[in-house]
């Protein structure tokens, strides 16, 4: 048990103010857990402070955080629109404690605990699902109706709704949502380094269920193509390597990322904008590596979809999937003879639990097959996490890691 009862913990504060015109409930109200957070939190700010250390109950574990990212989420918490409201779409109830890429070691665990113990090394999931709702019986944990639900302040996603993990200390409040990482450890040989690629399991788990669970892969052989170099396109580049892609081509404009994505394994890396100047669409340098064929793959990152969409549909192999990860609160139109003619799919992907996909990330980091702590660019302790968030909004990194 902790000899101190206070912690350090960076905390997202907004003011509670609906847009005009946004039909806000009286759960929402009630419980400041909204749906859209990009439509209700106005005048987004973090500020580094101390809490109290929680104390495990039942089921719950508490962690003793040791390496944690900065995700784009948590950069669109702070980053605000025009209006002056955070850009970030999805799922927010504040104040809270941001993070949610992390891992760390077992402090204490509440008198139901079976699973871990004290000394353990973790990661956990961010969704925190219930099990009980019909999308969790049908294996949609990722769509977990009460997660979703405003009124229901239990479940949720940590770092949103839940206190996470930018802390000394972490509540997690189920060890169902834990996994080890003592394979990641016998792999590096180094706590540090396990620590470091125990962070990462979260982000790359989200590529990796885009690609395989929501979008059912694709065959050795096949070429794929992942918009956007930031830390969850360069998780699905990795992956695509790993799983036998023939070809892995990468669209990115940060100098930085697009180095990164060729370290990561990608075979071409394009800078979208330059190729523009040049009188060349992506999709024509798309068509041209692959030979006229096409990708078997299209991995929107890049969360863009006025940009990406348009490139997608014009390079489609035939049979081809488009599986989307990136998040924007913007419609687009889509040409759906295009898919009809080309036979291809569209799968909307979301969160990274179900399906065995965190113990399988694990598996290929503890087995070599990918090593993602390659895009740590930098590093931070807890208490320089406003000069972590700065660096965050230039863009110039591939992962920023905090480590309290």
């Amino acid at each position: 048990m902790p000899e101190k009862d206070k912690m350090l913990a960076l905390v997202l504060y907004a003011d509670f103010k609906p847009r005009p015109g946004y039909a806000i409930t009286e759960a929402e109200k009630k419980t400041r857990k909204v749906r859209e957070g990009n439509k209700v939190w106005y005048n987004p700010r973090i500020k580094l402070e101390e809490k109290p250390i929680p104390k495990p109950k039942g089921k719950q574990v508490l962690i003793r955080v040791k390496a944690v990212g900065i995700c784009g989420s948590d950069l669109h918490f702070v980053e605000t629109d025009k209006d002056g409201y955070m850009i970030y779409p999805g799922l927010v109830k504040t104040p809270v404690v941001i993070g949610h890429e992390f891992s760390g070691v077992v402090e204490e665990v509440g008198p139901q605990v079976q699973m871990v113990k004290p000394g353990d090394m973790v990661t956990s999931e961010e969704m925190l699902w219930c099990g009980e709702c019909t999308a969790c019986r049908l294996s949609y944990v990722n769509h977990c109706t009460r997660l979703n639900d405003p009124a229901d302040l239990e479940y949720g996603e940590l770092g949103f709704t839940h206190d996470g993990a930018m802390a000394e200390y972490v509540l997690i409040p189920h060890e169902k949502y834990l996994w080890k990482i003592d394979s990641i450890a016998e792999r590096y040989r180094s706590e540090d380094k396990a620590f470091e690629a125990g962070s990462l399991v979260e982000p790359t788990s989200v590529a990796y269920h885009a690609i395989f669970n929501r979008a059912g892969g694709f065959k050795p052989g096949g070429y794929v193509v992942v918009w956007g170099a930031g830390p969850i396109g360069l998780a699905a580049i990795a992956l695509a390597k790993a799983a036998g892609a023939g070809l892995v081509i990468a669209f990115e404009i940060s100098p930085v990322r697009k180095e990164l994505a060729k370290k990561i394994g990608a075979d071409y890396v394009f800078d979208p904008i330059e190729l523009k100047n040049k009188g060349v669409e992506p999709w024509e340098k798309i068509m041209d590596v692959t030979g006229g064929e096409g990708a078997d793959m299209h991995v929107e990152a890049a969360g863009a979809p006025e940009h990406t969409l348009p490139q997608m549909l014009k390079s489609l192999g035939i049979g081809a999937k488009i599986t989307w990860i990136g998040r924007a609160p913007q419609e687009v139109p889509i040409y759906l003879e295009v898919l009809q003619v080309r036979r291809a799919q569209v799968f909307g992907s979301q969160g990274h639990s179900g399906w065995g996909t965190f113990r399988n990330v694990i598996r290929l980091m503890a087995a070599g097959k990918i090593d993602m702590t390659q895009i740590i660019t930098s590093r931070f302790k807890l208490t320089q996490a406003l000069e972590a968030f700065e660096r965050g909004h230039k863009r110039i990194d591939g992962k920023i890691t905090i480590k309290p």
